[in-house]
């Protein structure tokens, strides 16, 4: 399959391509059904001639150029309709049907804050060019209206909001939100990218197969019949929005990993904004406590799954010696030699003696995790004379200095 993209180079068409590439190259395995030969890129700047030879090969055509900032409001019938019929009259004269794709906005509705809008008129001159030339020509049509999109690479300081906040805040700039409370309906690249290869195998979305959580904002996507659609969204207030951003930013000094659960937009929102930052803040000290015995350093925590944190032991030094009650936690050597011990507290009821110690002896070499089990007490020994121990340590809660939950008992 030969693939032409338009506004190859813009926050959708650049990631859109290079998810193309992978596809490509087999380096995507999840689309085992598709093959792509070429994907012809096609910009501003590219050489105008190369158009007749892309719209002549061309298996299937994603139209994703257009105009969003001119400078003269003018220039939105231009950029949005006038290169759309370029695009459309060189197919036409290249005799290809091809499927071909539009990407238009809810703003063409022209419907509540939308009324009036330039740049909807432009968009809707533009769906109706496109659905017309499928009438005309019988070639298989896709418009998407898309709301607020977001992901990485997309522009600060132009059309997106969240691109905005995200670099700002990243960057220590100021942001201004005039009212908190306004919702947006916001779609994330890498999804929007899935419809797109969805798309390639003719499995599209359309609005009537998607149930929107949307009710009043529902018709400005129009007839549900005729509009395609990214059948994973979200909704969030600015406020919302920059309070997550807020907490991300603090990350590096709490070391407190926010709630993120798989698929959610906080999740979406955090790889977004992580895109955004600058050099100096891609690394950051974390602290270390430090004795004659070695050291503690507590890398991440998370409020529902715990803390991990690296412990470094100095040669045939003995660490823990302590149980707890509820607390679990796992050890795992990843430099020297160590003896893990643990012993069950009170009295073995069998024997009348304590309960026996049981011995884990454990390296790098190897990797392996030992569970230090609650009512257990526990340490762990480095075995070596001259090498630090390195461990990995993971407990089920993050460390409360006001309610240690940590008792002192000597294993052997």
């Amino acid at each position: 399959m030969k693939i032409l993209v338009t506004g190859a180079k813009g926050f959708v068409g650049r990631n859109l391509v290079e998810n193309l590439k992978n596809v490509r190259d087999g380096k995507n395995r999840t689309r085992p059904d598709l093959t792509i030969d070429e994907i012809y890129e096609y910009d501003i700047d590219t050489d105008p001639d190369l158009l007749q030879d892309y719209c002549r090969n061309a298996d299937f055509v994603f139209h994703l150029a257009g105009v969003n900032r001119p400078k003269d409001p003018k220039e939105y019938m231009d950029g949005n309709f006038g290169f759309s019929s370029v695009l459309l009259n060189t197919l036409k004269e290249c005799k290809n049907t091809a499927p071909v794709m539009l990407s238009s906005s809810i703003q063409a509705s022209l419907t509540g804050r939308f009324a009036g809008s330039e740049y909807g008129k432009s968009k809707l001159a533009g769906e109706e060019l496109f659905f017309k030339y499928g009438e005309e020509t019988g070639a298989k049509v896709l418009v998407y209206r898309f709301p607020n999109l977001f992901g990485k690479w997309c522009r600060p300081n132009y059309n997106s909001a969240v691109a905005t906040f995200c670099n700002n805040i990243a960057n220590g700039l100021p942001i201004q939100v005039n009212d908190p409370s306004t919702e947006l309906e916001l779609v994330y690249i890498d999804d929007l990218v899935e419809e797109m290869l969805d798309a390639l195998e003719n499995k599209e979305h359309y609005m009537t197969d998607v149930l929107l959580n949307a009710s009043e904002e529902t018709s400005d996507y129009g007839d549900g019949k005729r509009y395609c659609c990214v059948p994973v969204y979200h909704r969030a207030t600015l406020g919302e929005i920059v309070n997550l951003l807020h907490t991300f930013e603090e990350v590096p000094k709490t070391l407190i990993v926010p709630e993120i659960p798989d698929g959610s937009f906080a999740k979406k929102l955090y790889s977004t904004y992580l895109s955004y930052l600058p050099k100096e803040k891609m690394i950051f000290d974390i602290p270390t406590h430090e004795d004659d015995r070695g050291s503690f350093t507590e890398i991440y925590k998370s409020l529902n799954c715990g803390q991990i944190s690296i412990n470094v032991s100095k040669p045939g030094v003995i660490k823990g010696q302590h149980w707890h009650n509820s607390k679990w936690e796992i050890f795992i050597v990843v430099s020297g030699r160590a003896l893990i011990q643990e012993r069950k507290l009170g009295i073995d009821p069998e024997t009348g003696k304590e309960y026996p110690v049981i011995n884990f002896e454990v390296s790098g070499d190897k990797l392996q995790a030992v569970q230090m089990l609650p009512g257990y007490t526990h340490n762990i020994i480095n075995l070596s004379d001259t090498e630090n121990l390195v461990t990995v340590m993971w407990a089920n809660e993050i460390f409360d200095g006001n309610k240690p939950e940590t008792y002192r008992e000597i294993v052997e």
